[in-house]
């Protein structure tokens, strides 16, 4: 019985923390070009220089974290099912 109570406190806390950081910082380094927005390339001299945009964050290399993600879809829908047709409450 205790071994659970602990895995249900682990779960609930690693979820309270992920949630936290999602609030804090919506948007997290994009994966494939590891935040700097475009690829790395060496000329012939084996001198690295700048590559093509990526074409997963469009040049911005920030990516909007799951959880953020998932909020924004929640609200977007309570919003849309909640709202008057008037538009005044």
């Amino acid at each position: 019985m205790t071994s659970a109570l602990l895995a249900i406190t682990l779960i609930l806390g690693i979820t309270l923390c992920y949630a936290g950081v999602c609030a804090v910082s919506p948007f997290g380094d994009c994966r494939r070009c590891r935040g700097m927005g475009h690829a790395l390339k060496t000329d012939r001299k084996g001198r690295m220089k700048r590559g093509k945009d990526c074409r997963r964050c469009h040049a911005t290399g920030k990516r909007i974290r799951t959880g953020r993600w998932l909020y924004n879809r929640w609200a977007r829908i309570y919003r849309a099912g909640t709202d008057t047709p008037g538009g005044s409450r």
